[in-house]
């Protein structure tokens, strides 16, 4: 539901935490979830001085990290369309593990074809369907079950081992904060 954004940002930016800067996360230097690759992508440049480095990511502001969530991943999600508590689910989902798998993990759930894209398809299979928790259980499950097979993509190396604990607790956090929702 639209009104349900600010309560599914908060959430995730809980999950997300400040700032870090893992030499084992492929995504490197990243604080509230963005990356210094998102950062440079879309030039924001908190202290204008005419580049987008660790400074500008370290004191990013509000109204760019609710740009960010809102524009690349609970827009793509089509999270307004989304009954509440699902909204969350996909909405965490698509930030963790990007948008097309998010959106796939849903389109399972609901029994269409999974080309990752939400549209009017997959928002009519949702909205005709009862068992929210059931959805959201589905979501959290696929993607509690991609997470132990995900890979770093350079070395190829299996990310459960350093991520396991901590994804496992990021995603049973979202499922019970999405029931509470729903």
């Amino acid at each position: 539901m639209k009104l349900n954004f600010p309560a599914c940002l908060a959430l995730t930016l809980a999950y997300e935490g400040g700032y870090v800067n893992n030499p084992k996360d492929p995504g490197g230097a990243t604080n509230k979830g963005i990356t210094i690759g998102t950062l440079r992508n879309l030039g924001i440049d908190v202290d204008g001085d005419g580049d987008s480095d660790v400074i500008d990511l370290k004191a990013i502001r509000p109204a760019d990290v609710e740009y960010v969530y809102r524009s690349f991943y609970w827009n793509p999600v089509q999270g307004d369309m989304l009954p509440k508590g699902l909204d969350h689910a996909v909405f965490d989902a698509s930030v963790m593990s990007g948008v097309m798998r998010a959106s796939q993990w849903l389109q399972r759930a609901v029994g269409v074809d999974d080309d990752g894209s939400i549209g009017p398809v997959s928002i009519r299979a949702v909205q005709s369907k009862n068992d929210i928790i059931g959805l959201i259980h589905s979501v959290c499950d696929q993607r509690l079950a991609f997470c132990k097979v995900a890979k770093n993509r350079q070395t190829g190396a299996l990310l459960w081992t350093t991520f396991g604990k901590g994804w496992t607790s990021r995603i049973e956090q979202a499922r019970n904060a999405a029931l509470k929702m729903a």
